[in-house]
């Protein structure tokens, strides 16, 4: 994995910010744009990703970063879960579930490969190699 010096260049950052534009543009949507609980609840979501992918990079080490990473992991979870409730509710249409479901599973994917190759990582460092 190549070293990064700023976490804006993290791939996962840059897919977590993805998401979150598609997020501030769902809830602009005409069905969700008087919701303001949901929007709110989406869009606090949505920034928690990657602010604390952010927060744990800043901190400059691999264990406090993975702490995060595993923390960002939880509002994503939480995003997949409201859309679900939106999609039964009628507020979203299956394509647009669709679309943010599989987007919000990869970057899942991606912060916990990211997790296991620093937890492997610190693992090395602890054996000496």
């Amino acid at each position: 994995m190549a070293k990064y010096e700023r976490f804006e260049d993290l791939p996962v950052w840059q897919h977590a910010i993805r998401i979150g534009v598609r997020i501030y543009q769902l809830v602009e949507s005409e069905k969700l744009a008087k919701d303001y609980r949901a929007k709110d609840q989406l869009i606090g979501s949505a920034i928690s990703v990657s602010n604390n992918i952010a927060e744990g990079f800043e901190y400059n080490r691999n264990r406090q970063f993975i702490r995060y990473l595993e923390i960002s992991k939880g509002p994503a979870g939480e995003l997949r879960s409201q859309l679900f409730l939106l999609l039964s509710a009628g507020k979203i249409d299956e394509q647009t579930y669709q679309e943010n479901y599989l987007e919000l599973i990869d970057m899942s994917s991606e912060l916990k490969g990211l997790i296991k190759y620093l937890n492997e990582s610190e693992d090395r460092k602890r054996k000496g190699g």
